[in-house]
Formats: structure tokens, sequence, C-alpha cells
């Protein structure tokens, strides 16, 4: 009987001591997966702060494209503005020119060398201002 209990205590130290080490071998995988979690943590982080400052720099260039999308129009507006007054006077000019002093009209705005308007641009123009003479005279009746 005493065989026995010697035979159950040693079974049951060899249990204890290879739970023991199976579980000191489990916190040392613990302590590694929480190690890994943590990494994982911080580069979920820093991606967080990477989206953030893509956003914001997403948010920055919408602004720019919005502020140089209204100083165009605002550009293309006042060239618009200038050119009504520019063509009465140059065709004003070109007679006088012709009439009085016998000479060739200036060249138009698109033949100037280096000019940027092209004589698509004066017919769009044109067909622009024509359109808005149109819905002028359509709201005042």
């Amino acid at each position: 009987m005493s065989r026995n209990k010697t035979i159950t205590l040693e079974r049951l130290k060899r249990s204890i001591l290879n739970e023991v080490r199976s579980g000191d071998q489990e916190g040392r995988c613990l302590a590694q997966y929480k190690r890994e979690m943590e990494l994982l943590q911080q580069e979920k982080m820093s991606h967080v702060e990477e989206l953030r400052q893509i956003h914001a720099d997403i948010n920055a260039m919408e602004t720019v494209i919005k502020q140089t999308e209204e100083s165009m129009t605002r550009k293309l507006s006042n060239a618009s503005r200038l050119h009504e007054d520019y063509r009465p006077l140059k065709t004003e000019v070109d007679l006088l020119r012709r009439q009085y002093l016998g000479l060739d009209r200036l060249p138009d705005l698109h033949e100037e060398e280096g000019s940027p308007i092209t004589p698509e641009y004066v017919y769009l123009y044109l067909t622009l201002c024509e359109v808005r003479v149109a819905l002028y005279n359509c709201y005042k009746l």
C-alpha cells in the first residue's frame, strides 16, 4: 500500500513538474505574443497617423484646387470684361488707321507673336458672349 502511494506520489510530482514546465513555456509564448501584439499596435498607430496625414494632405489639396479654380475663373472673367472694352476700341483704331493714315489694321490678339490666345479661344469667347447676351435678354424680359 505504501509502495502504491509512493508510485502515485511520483506520478503526481511528474505531472506537477510537467504542468509547471508547460505553464512556463506557455508564459514565454504569451510574453512573445504580447510583444508581437504591442509591435502590431505600434504599426497600426503608425498607419493611422499616416492615413491621418494623407487625409490632411487631401483636404489641403482640395482647398488649393478650389482656390485655383476660383482664381482661374476670376482671371478669365476679368480677361473677358477687358476684351469687351478692347474689341470696340480696336475696331475704332483699325478704322482710323485705315481711313486717315492709310495703314493696315493692328494684329488681333491671337495674331500677336507668343500670344496664349488662339483663334479657337476667340471663337469660344465670342460664343460665350453671345450666350451671355442671350441669357441677359431672356431674363430682362
